[in-house]
């Protein structure tokens, strides 16, 4: 995909920051699914299961990328703008979250999990 102008470049770059924050807030990507598990199998506060996920998930995001590369399906361009907002917006998230009290975060979390659903369903 060539990115062309600002028209292309900007949304993703935009798409990675908030990616990037939402996963330090909240641990999401691999986290939708071993976030709860972590909290109700291996009873870890969510402040804990959030930043476990995120540490979990850097060997699992690199070797499930690898293997999508391999097989020719990774924009480069697209994925290196998402990353460097996601080098921005991860330690804001981070930071925003260990100001948060347990069951907001939670809330939060399940909030997230909601409309990712209902936009799954939508879609």
């Amino acid at each position: 995909m060539s990115l062309g102008p600002l028209k292309v470049a900007a949304p993703a770059a935009g798409m990675g920051l908030v990616a990037g924050i939402l996963s330090g807030l909240l641990g999401v990507g691999g986290g939708i699914i071993i976030v709860p598990l972590l909290v109700a199998l291996v009873h870890l506060s969510q402040h804990q299961a959030n930043a476990t996920s995120l540490a979990a998930i850097v060997p699992i995001g690199a070797v499930g990328a690898l293997t999508f590369a391999l097989d020719g399906e990774v924009d480069l361009e697209v994925a290196g703008l998402l990353a460097l907002g996601a080098l921005v917006g991860a330690p804001v998230g981070a930071r925003i979250m260990s100001r948060i009290e347990e069951r907001p975060l939670k809330i939060m979390f399940g909030v997230l999990m909601i409309a990712v659903g209902v936009q799954l369903l939508v879609v």
